[in-house]
């Protein structure tokens, strides 16, 4: 299977709340929330579906979806919610999310990037760390079952680019760059 993301739109919304529900259960937003989320034009949500089938045809096959509240020109972003199926997990699908909505924060000017994640959840916290995003504090009890929220703040990295036709002389060095 190959993976498409792609902007999510209204009709992915039943979708993208039953992920959200199976994914957070006690700390899942309210649809009304999400609704509003997806149609602010301070938001950018993306969802990920099988790119082989008709992605248009088939809402309900989303299996991923992420969101970003970055007003342009504010300087600051904020990651608000990240999910990905647990038949999908393990992949890379998260890190491919969170590259996308940083790309997008970078492209509306945000020098930072916020998150909040359980305190008790390694793996998401792994993966941020991994992305450089830095621990700024904790905030307690923050989530309804009492667990604390870790803030995590990543400085946006200027894009690395380079010309088309210039290729690497070893592709050990490239990667170890």
């Amino acid at each position: 299977m190959s993976v498409l993301l792609r902007r999510a739109r209204p009709d992915d919304l039943g979708a993208i709340m039953r992920l959200e529900r199976d994914t957070f259960t006690d700390d899942a937003w309210p649809e009304d929330a999400m609704r509003r989320e997806l149609a602010s034009e301070h938001g950018y949500y993306l969802v990920a579906v099988d790119g082989e089938t008709d992605a248009d045809a088939a809402p309900d096959a989303v299996f991923g979806y992420a969101g970003l509240l970055a007003p342009r020109g504010s300087g600051q972003g904020d990651i608000q919610t990240i999910a990905v199926e647990p038949a999908h997990r393990g992949a890379g699908l998260g890190r491919v999310l969170m590259q996308a909505l940083i790309a997008e924060a970078r492209r509306r000017e945000a020098v930072h990037v916020f998150l909040e994640v359980r305190a008790d959840n390694p793996v998401a916290r792994g993966l941020y760390a991994s992305l450089g995003f830095t621990e700024l504090g904790v905030r307690p009890r923050y989530y309804r079952n009492g667990v604390d929220a870790v803030l995590m703040r990543l400085e946006v990295p200027q894009p690395v680019t380079r010309p088309a036709d210039a290729r690497p002389a070893d592709p050990i060095e490239e990667t170890q760059s």
